[in-house]
């Protein structure tokens, strides 16, 4: 048992009670400030709002009894002024359009300052942020964005240079440079941005607006709920984000991002609304999340093939733990966008509940030779009722040419600069009840095999009255349930200690396996 500082600034602080359990802890705690009991908790990572700046604290944890399992201590940081949005002209009465008092606040913050928005309701269109921001959100406020696409500013995908030797980029879209809506929160080459507090940030969407034809492109294509392009040093602790028009936090070739305790929610049947998907983005933790959703909870990307070879950027060194994924299409994706690569992702002691897929890589051919998937560790996770746990599918079938023979033949292909690699992917101890699907299903391209799975300490049981489905999304992949593990394509496959009970059918179909060690 261990109590840990994970971040602390000048009105908030966030901690850990490490006592082995996955998101949730083994038991209820109590957490005292200063000897005063603040808030029981039986969640792992756990928000300190309502601070002084420039004060000493001592955090300490106690079970129901009063015995104290640990302590930590810390001073907050200094802060200048604050700058309340009331006092800017903001109403917070749900009726006046508050975005351009909100964004005056911001503009005229100093350094090492806040800009709070205390409890009301705050309607807006885009806000953009600044660098050396601290913007708080306090309990009960809640900034609900409009759905009218005319009062949005629009940002062009691609803007040729004066001398035509160069371009930049705005918007995009699934992967390529396309015009778009700002984002409701936009953060544009700033650094040094923390966002926090126990407020929500409110998409707004609904089937009658923004959700009405998602894939159609009406003036632009939607907007993020929270969108950050080449930022650095951005922290997000503690704020709601809910009813995200398309991807609700985007963040796009950034650096150095943690979010931290945040909870994500959008309705099971909203379209394209992942929760957070770092693209061409390094150095991230996403730590202590809960996200209930209508696609993937959390996709990591890279862009597709004309922006994987312009920039070559790929997604590395993102940390996911202490994680809560229900309801979402995929708890953890990789892909299918991910033209730059991805490396080094490790996600550790997480819960998933309820989604389609549990551990999920999509991609396909034509994702060009960068979209290389190298040092992908997944381990310390529980899953419940998730149809398939382990899903790899070199044939995803998006983009309008998904279906196509060249997408989807299972025969061999030429090796070009269209073809992408998956290296190494270690799978260990993780537990998966009430599967309903299949245990898992693994699919690599003949012509450039994956080149190394392994799966250690792992367990896959059964639902009773298992749901049929189709375990990955490519041509020629039947329904069906309690399937054991499908494997093809594979240099070399590793399964040391994997029981699957109850499975109809044989526990292992390969084909096309290098090496095989059981």
């Amino acid at each position: 048992m261990e109590v840990k500082l994970i971040m602390k600034s000048a009105r908030n602080a966030v901690i850990e009670i490490a006592d082995g359990g996955i998101y949730n802890t083994k038991e209820t705690y109590h957490v005292l400030l200063n000897g005063e009991e603040v808030f029981s908790t039986d969640t792992v990572i756990n928000s300190l709002f309502d601070l002084k700046p420039q004060t000493s604290y001592e955090v300490s944890v106690r079970t129901a009894d009063g015995t104290e399992l640990g302590t930590v201590s810390f001073v907050t940081a200094y802060e200048f002024v604050t700058l309340n949005v009331r006092d800017f002209g903001a109403t917070g009465d749900g009726k006046q359009d508050d975005t351009k008092f909100i964004q005056a606040a911001i503009l005229a913050c100093p350094k090492e300052s806040r800009v709070l928005i205390p409890k009301g309701s705050y309607r807006i269109t885009s806000l953009f942020l600044k660098s050396n921001l601290r913007l708080e959100l306090a309990k009960g406020a809640e900034l609900i964005a409009d759905t009218d696409r005319a009062a949005y500013p629009k940002f062009p995908g691609m803007i040729e240079s004066y001398d035509e030797q160069g371009e930049y980029n705005l918007g995009t879209w699934e992967g390529n440079p396309l015009p778009m809506f700002a984002g409701i929160i936009t953060g544009l080459d700033v650094e040094n941005v923390l966002i926090y507090g126990r407020g929500t940030i409110n998409g707004n969407a609904s089937k009658e607006n923004w959700w009405k034809n998602p894939k159609v492109m009406v003036g632009a294509f939607r907007p993020r709920l929270f969108f950050l392009s080449h930022c650095q040093n951005v922290t997000l602790c503690g704020v709601t984000f809910k009813n995200s028009p398309s991807w609700t936090l985007h963040p796009y070739f950034s650096d150095n991002l943690k979010f931290y305790g945040l909870t994500i929610n959008n309705p099971s049947d909203s379209p394209n609304t992942d929760g957070l998907d770092p693209e061409s983005c390094k150095n991230v933790d996403i730590v202590g999340v809960k996200f209930s959703l209508g696609d993937d909870c959390i996709a990591v990307k890279s862009g597709k093939i004309y922006m994987g070879k312009k920039y070559r950027t790929p997604s590395e060194n993102i940390h996911i733990r202490q994680c809560l994924m229900e309801n979402g299409h995929g708890a953890v994706t990789v892909g299918s966008e991910m033209a730059g690569g991805v490396k080094n992702l490790v996600v550790e002691e997480c819960r998933f509940y309820n989604t389609d897929r549990g551990l999920r890589i999509k991609t396909r051919r034509g994702r060009g030779k960068d979209a290389v998937l190298d040092q992908i560790i997944f381990r310390k996770i529980d899953m419940d009722q998730v149809m398939t746990p382990f899903v790899i599918n070199c044939f995803y079938f998006c983009d309008p040419d998904g279906k196509t023979e060249f997408v989807q033949s299972r025969e061999k292909m030429p090796v070009d600069d269209g073809t992408p690699a998956i290296l190494r992917l270690d799978f260990e101890d993780i537990k998966a009840q009430n599967c309903h699907v299949a245990a898992a299903y693994f699919d690599g391209l003949p012509e450039q095999k994956i080149e190394q799975i392994i799966m250690k300490n792992i367990t896959v049981t059964y639902a009773k009255n298992p749901k049929s489905g189709v375990p990955a999304m490519s041509s020629g992949v039947e329904e069906c349930t309690k399937k054991g593990i499908f494997a093809r394509n594979i240099k070399e496959l590793v399964l040391e200690n994997v029981e699957i009970e109850g499975q109809d059918g044989e526990l292992l179909v390969t084909e096309g396996i290098d090496h095989f060690v059981q």
